[in-house]
């Protein structure tokens, strides 16, 4: 049956224009339920309110939609640009979503300054300064624009490969610079030939330099220019009778010959290439993009996006319209939704290599508005050939592989809750739903004490739900003052919202289903006190007590509402899912346990607590100084030879921690 909805929002969908566009659908709470762009926002938005959409999720959809906004555009390629704008900041429910995750490493190379430059500064260090050296390192974070960077990588693996392989063809350093200035010998990588040991003057700055255009080019791709201008270099040392050199230049060429040949580097085209592959199977989805940097297979990332039910509902919807072939395979539309939403969200904040290879044909609109937002051309291919073929089939192979180790995952994790809730004899409305939060205390010999929070539902860890509790007003080493504390910081403002609620009809807040505490007898009568204080059910506690010997299997259930303890066996599912939840709870209270003993012990915090010195700063300060006590005895013009830091600025740090 069609839903009702008010006549105002169907006057405004029969007003709508007959051009493209972008449309957002809203529910009674002012929550985005779905964006979609339309080549005829007329003819679309009306198929959503003029069919009858059954039980489906799409019609779940349909029912919720109170409010709707619109936004008319000039083409197809300026929707899809403003859709997944938008899908990405706002995170509709029904739309397919990839997690933001842009945090891609990079490999840095570090700017140089000339000798003449260095020679005329006021401030010139005797020795040799690793400001003439470029060094090689991994990096992750903002770029800057003195520096050379090479990426983005699919894993830290890959860019500490490609480092290696730097140091072995072209001996680049990899040292920090406090420990290049404070050398007097070479180092153990220039005794194994991965250094040609500039911090003691074993290679001049304009060689050094050589090598180091040479590795730039070999990371783009022109190996076989570096080939002819080592094989030129040879040949011009021969002619001088300079065997040596002659000697390292040709041990540099087999070494890039060897690495050619084990990395199968295609140098006939690609140099810069991103192969896409994407398989759908038992609701979920992945896409698994492999990487081509420089000619070189780097490796690849899979990406599992959310809400890919939905896809279904919306294929059928797209055949209807006319905008999908009715030919193709339901599945095959939704494999094509799924690559079209990751290219289109994915490349909103990732610099896009020329050349896309998908195991499925896309949209032309879309790679041209990809085309049109990164600035370059953009081509995408989805039959290839030859190397190309053999790079797709890898990732084709992969997505499966993944994406049967995650529905493989999933069906334990599932099996794992469904076994707890039978051994403790819960009755969840949804065991989808089921919500567990563990606590934990951690202190040592009773400093830095903290109390931790970790909190497991829909059958994983919520790691943005996590909390930390640090603990005051206490006698040191008292865990079970500290658990008292927790749980009152953590119940006390939620036990009085439902009381609150309940008394108006209304329950405005949710206990947990369990909560757990890492302890025995003694931390759960603890949790009883203070959930009977607080009018809470005693039935949600739940300890879990060390067996003998503390030995992990063994462990116990203890109660606190005078049930009996419970061994579920070392093979249960129910114990392992437990022992899960509180060994994280454990993990996560120990961190942040050493992370402040850290700041007492060393005076971090003094250092945090200046304006104007951040994350950056601070490090550099603490690398150059060697720690707290370094930085308070360097003077005002010591401090301002680190990089970033300003007279008034290193004024302001002297005056705060003097």
């Amino acid at each position: 049956m069609t839903a009702v909805h008010d006549e105002s929002l169907l006057a405004q969908v029969a007003a709508l224009p007959a051009l493209p566009g972008v449309y957002r659908y809203f529910d009674a709470q002012d929550q985005l339920l779905y964006v979609g762009k339309a080549l005829n926002l007329k003819r679309r938005v009306s198929s959503y309110f003029q069919r009858d959409h059954g039980g489906t999720r799409i019609g779940h959809m349909v029912s919720k939609i109170v409010r709707m906004e619109t936004t008319v555009v000039r083409s197809e390629a300026e929707a899809l640009l403003l859709e997944n704008n938008l899908i990405k900041t706002l995170n509709p429910k029904f739309n397919i979503l990839f997690r933001d995750d842009k945090s891609y490493p990079y490999l840095k190379m570090t700017g140089t300054v000339s000798p003449a430059a260095l020679s005329k500064t006021s401030k010139a260090e005797t020795g040799v300064s690793p400001l003439l050296f470029s060094r090689i390192a991994y990096y992750r974070g903002a770029v800057e624009k003195k520096h050379h960077y090479f990426g983005p990588f699919p894993s830290a693996w890959a860019v500490k490969e490609s480092i290696q392989l730097l140091q072995k063809v072209f001996r680049l350093r990899t040292c920090e610079d406090t420990v290049f200035a404070n050398r007097s010998r070479p180092c153990l990588l220039y005794q194994i030939k991965r250094c040609s040991g500039p911090c003691v003057n074993m290679i001049t700055p304009e060689n050094y330099a050589q090598d180091v255009r040479n590795a730039e080019k070999f990371l783009r791709g022109e190996t076989q220019v570096v080939l002819k201008e080592l094989e030129a270099r040879m040949m011009a040392h021969a002619d001088r009778l300079e065997f040596e050199q002659a000697a390292e230049a040709r041990n540099q060429m087999t070494a890039l010959s060897r690495v050619l040949h084990q990395q199968s580097v295609d140098t006939a085209t690609d140099t810069d290439v991103d192969i896409l592959a994407v398989k759908v199977q038992g609701g979920r989805a992945c896409v698994n993009l492999a990487m081509v940097r420089g000619g070189r297979h780097l490796g690849d990332r899979p990406y599992f996006p959310s809400h890919v039910d939905d896809a279904h509902a919306i294929a059928t919807l797209l055949q209807e319209e006319g905008e999908q072939a009715e030919e193709v395979d339901r599945a095959k539309v939704v494999e094509i939704q799924v690559l079209e939403a990751f290219i289109a969200q994915h490349y909103l904040g990732v610099p896009v290599p020329p050349a896309l290879i998908t195991s499925e044909a896309v949209n032309k609109h879309l790679i041209e508005a990809v085309s049109l937002q990164s600035g370059i051309k953009v081509s995408a291919v989805h039959n290839p050939r030859e190397q190309r073929r053999v790079w797709l089939e890898m990732a084709e192979k992969n997505a499966a592989i993944q994406l049967a180790r995650l529905l493989a995952e999933e069906g334990s994790q599932q099996a794992r809750t469904r076994a707890l809730v039978e051994a403790l004899d819960l009755a969840p409305d949804d065991i989808d739903a089921l919500r567990m939060e563990c606590f934990d205390i951690s202190h040592t010999a009773g400093e830095a004490t903290q109390g931790s929070c970790v909190v497991f539902q829909n059958h994983k860890m919520q790691n943005s739900e996590y909390r930390r509790y640090k603990i005051d007003g206490i006698t040191p080493g008292d865990d079970y003052a500290a658990m008292r504390q927790v749980l009152q910081r953590r119940y006390g403002k939620l036990a009085e919202a439902i009381r609150v609620g309940e008394g108006a009809g209304e329950p405005s807040a949710r206990m947990p289903d369990v909560v757990l505490i890492d302890g025995g007898k003694g931390q759960v009568s603890m949790a009883r006190e203070v959930f009977q204080a607080l009018g809470l059910d005693l039935a949600l506690i739940v300890g879990v007590e060390k067996g003998e010997g503390r030995k992990v299997g063994l462990e116990e259930l203890v109660f606190a509402d005078g049930r009996e303890k419970v061994y579920l066996g070392k093979d249960s599912a129910a114990l392992m899912l437990v022992a899960q939840v509180r060994d994280e709870a454990h993990r996560f209270a120990i961190t942040g346990m050493r992370a402040q003993r850290a700041r007492v012990r060393m005076g971090g915090s003094s250092i945090e607590e200046i304006a104007g010195v951040g994350p950056k700063k601070r490090a550099r300060l603490l690398q150059r100084f060697g720690g707290v006590r370094g930085v308070e005895s360097a003077s005002v013009e010591d401090l301002m030879s680190v990089e970033g830091i300003s007279r008034d600025l290193a004024e302001s740090i002297y005056n705060a921690l003097h």
